[in-house]
């Protein structure tokens, strides 16, 4: 087969082995859970429920693969959507790569998903996939700001910071993920590129080519405060209610 008959395979990755502090001690973020449900568990669903991905691998904690498995084990996910799950690194760079490390050969496009956005819908799924197979090197769904944003002089005192700047809010977006890539180049990206990462996306800045925006959907949000699983659950709730999610 042609590379131009070739259909492209899509794998996502998982980074869930961070503690999410800022929820409070106890499990770790990905395995908190939201509706009786780990947070991962749904963001694995979340990637499977696009019928173009064929692999999700799920980077664990260091120290606890074995659990990951065996609590993704116990929660039904999409037959037709393969599953890995491998131990991650010290940092969330470091995860990423170790999951990119692990996809056995044959993926033309990869998605880098946070656990912490479990509710993200399929269309904005399928989007970023698409932009990617449309020729895209990088893609990242993102939504306008609704707020005015201030650039500021940080202070390590606890005084006033005093504002510096007020950037033009039309030229601003809030990323989201999944964030789409073709893989060669996120390869790429991840062997060359080790300061100044914010996200998978500013890596491929730095490796001077373009990356993408496409619409991204307000219930992409990420669970990191106490207030977003009260958000979360509303929204699961809603979703019961209108269509038996």
């Amino acid at each position: 087969m042609s590379d131009e008959s070739r259909p492209f395979r899509t794998a996502a990755v998982i980074p869930a082995a961070g503690r999410g502090v800022r929820l409070g001690p106890g499990a770790p973020k990905a395995l908190r859970a939201l509706n009786g449900t780990p947070m991962l568990v749904h963001a694995v669903r979340a990637m499977a429920a696009s019928r173009s991905v064929s692999l999700v691998v799920v980077v664990a904690p260091p120290d606890g693969a074995t659990e990951v498995k065996n609590l993704l084990a116990e929660h039904a996910l999409p037959e037709r959507t393969d599953l890995l799950v491998v131990p991650g690194g010290e940092s969330r760079q470091e995860s990423v790569k170790l999951g990119l490390d692990a996809l056995p050969p044959g993926f033309d496009v990869v998605l880098v998903h946070d656990a912490a956005r479990p509710l993200v819908p399929v269309d904005t799924v399928d989007a970023v996939i698409e932009a990617v197979r449309d020729g895209a090197p990088a893609v990242v769904p993102a939504l306008p700001l609704a707020d005015t944003v201030k650039q500021v002089e940080p202070r390590t005192d606890g005084s006033p910071e005093p504002v510096v700047a007020t950037p033009e809010r039309s030229r601003l977006r809030a990323v989201q993920t999944p964030q789409g890539f073709d893989h060669a180049t996120l390869v790429r990206a991840h062997e060359s590129v080790t300061e100044n990462v914010t996200d998978d996306a500013s890596m491929i800045e730095q490796l001077g080519l373009p990356v993408v925006v496409v619409p991204g959907h307000e219930e992409a949000f990420k669970v990191t405060r106490p207030l977003d699983l009260v958000l979360a659950e509303a929204v699961l709730a809603r979703r019961r209610a209108n269509d038996g999610f």
